[in-house]
């Protein structure tokens, strides 16, 4: 059994459907991100995962322990670390009481090790905090009690580069040292870098389940060309090259053809610019699935988090 085991879980908002018939595994020492744009179901399914709310029909299994089944769920949530994407603190107390609170409950004994990782003014109440500082204290709180699992929500929102490759860094290491990571993301660049699988959500339903590598192929390169002699077609002819814009003799155009075919016509011309980029999620909705509803979005009453 996967550390999380997913079976036809639905969930309905009267007539609205929050996800629909989700069906997937979680492996043991695996970090699995939850893809999909803002309003596709990831909050849902994240609430279900952790028993906050019941789902209307189907089941999901948390270490082990049915998410219908309360006494089974407390007794795992024990082995859970879980990052919410609206932390919600009480901004009267300071950082330290935030997690003193939370060793109360579960433990906090690789709290040092993770303050030299993330660094939030303890001494500070949290109404002052940022919103990186509010994350970090978010990460440290779940990870402190060292859990077998951890299920995340948009971990990086709010926290500046040089923080997000040392919390890419510090999901890696954590990979090595056994722990299963879940987390919801709308940004594939993040994705990316640490994940090993991605299930991707579209409207409440999952419609892709798959390596990173492969999702990556499927969406190709946006690629922004300005050739000095205006030779754009060449270019743009290449098998793999689709959605070309022109704008001048700017050319843009998203490329899943061989990117050495690509760069030895790049070479071919005298190019004052060239950029060659991760499509925007919305891209990779557009080309993978070959709708015209990128972003996925189901109305439920929860549409701001889902």
């Amino acid at each position: 059994m996967g550390a999380i085991e997913v079976g036809d879980l639905t969930k309905e908002y009267g007539s609205v459907l929050g996800v629909d018939s989700l069906s997937f595994t979680v492996e043991d020492g695996e970090i699995f991100g939850f893809l999909g744009p803002n309003g596709a179901g990831k909050t849902t399914t994240i609430r279900a995962l952790l028993g906050l709310i019941s789902p209307t029909s189907g089941t999901a299994t948390v270490l082990g322990a049915d998410v219908r089944n309360e006494d089974s769920l407390i007794e795992a949530k024990q082995r859970i670390g879980y990052l919410p994407a609206d932390l919600g603190f009480d901004e009267g107390v300071t950082g330290r009481r935030v997690l003193d609170y939370h060793a109360s409950i579960k433990g906090d004994h690789r709290r040092d090790e993770l303050l030299e990782v993330f660094t939030p003014p303890l001494e500070r109440p949290i109404r002052e905090y940022s919103t990186g500082n509010t994350r970090m204290l978010g990460l440290i709180q779940a990870f402190m009690h060292d859990p077998d699992l951890v299920i995340m929500d948009e971990p990086t929102a709010g926290l500046d580069p040089l923080k997000q490759e040392e919390f890419n860094e510090f999901i890696r290491a954590e990979r090595e040292r056994g722990t299963t990571v879940f987390f919801s993301s709308h940004v594939l660049s993040e994705v990316r870098r640490v994940c090993d699988r991605v299930g991707i959500l579209r409207a409440g339903q999952l419609v892709g389940l798959e390596e990173i590598e492969a999702l990556l192929d499927r969406g190709g390169k946006r690629v922004h060309v300005v050739p000095v002699d205006g030779d754009n077609p060449a270019i743009t002819e290449l098998d793999g090259a689709f959605d070309v814009t022109s704008v001048g003799e700017e050319v843009q155009f998203t490329y899943t053809g061989d990117y050495n075919a690509l760069l030895a016509e790049l070479a071919r011309h005298d190019v004052r610019d060239v950029e060659i980029s991760e499509p925007a999620l919305e891209d990779v909705f557009m080309h993978y699935y070959g709708t015209d509803d990128a972003n996925g979005e189901a109305s439920t009453p929860e549409a701001a988090d889902v």
